[in-house]
Formats: C-alpha cells, structure tokens, sequence
C-alpha cells in the first residue's frame, strides 16, 4: 500500500518534473478534480465542501489567467473564456447550482482534450524532426 507520504512525495517530484505543457495539462484536470469534487458536494448537501472546491477551481483558472501572453491573440480569447469561468463559477457557488458547474465542466473537459492533443502532435512533429536531422 502506498502511504500518503509516498504519494505526496510522488507528486511533488511528478510537478517539479514536468515540461510546461505536461504542467497545464495537470492544471486542466485538477480544475476538472475540483469541480467534479464540487458537483458531489453540492449534491451531498455539504456547502462547505463545494464551496472549498469551487474555490480551488477559480484557483486555477486565475492561475491560467495570469499565465497567459497577451503578445498573442489567442491569450486574449482565452483571457475572455477564462473571465467566463470564473463569473460561472461564482454564480455557481453562490447559488450552489450543478447545472452551472456542468457547463464549465463540458468546456474543460473540451479544452483539456485540445490541448492533450496538441501535446500529441507536437510530440510527433519533434519526432519527425529529430528523425531527419539525424
């Protein structure tokens, strides 16, 4: 059995390891975690529980928002998608509704796909590359 500690430790070196892109990805499924989390809670009646984890989600989605580069257009898209969240977010805290929660969830789950598949072939090009110049 794998101790907490272990798992932590397994964690931290998984973080402190990892490209910038593997890192967003662990961003988009931690927001998915959250939210997940917080939809159960909602539906468990346990207020303090969803709003602690819709908290987090928010979290994440400023972190995406600060991360972003402004030099290129599709950051401001994402700048505005991200403003989207997060007033969804608030409304879904404040009203402790999962509808709202599910239709932040759906475009997650959407971008978090996108961009595991950007991954994909990005990895493939370098491949290719790293191929023909050898």
């Amino acid at each position: 059995m794998v101790t907490s500690n272990a798992y932590d430790t397994y964690k931290q070196n998984a973080i402190m390891t990892a490209s910038p892109e593997e890192l967003t990805l662990m961003l988009y499924n931690g927001l998915i975690k959250f939210i997940m989390i917080a939809r159960k809670a909602i539906e468990e009646k346990d207020v303090p529980r969803a709003h602690e984890n819709i908290i987090r989600a928010q979290d994440i989605v400023n972190e995406f928002k600060a991360s972003l580069n402004m030099q290129y257009e599709i950051s401001h898209n994402l700048n505005m998608l991200y403003d989207y969240f997060l007033d969804r977010l608030l409304e879904a805290n404040i009203r402790k509704d999962t509808a709202i929660l599910d239709e932040v969830l759906r475009f997650v789950r959407e971008l978090r796909d996108t961009w595991a598949q950007a991954m994909r072939i990005a990895k493939q090009q370098n491949k290719k590359a790293a191929g023909a110049a050898e």
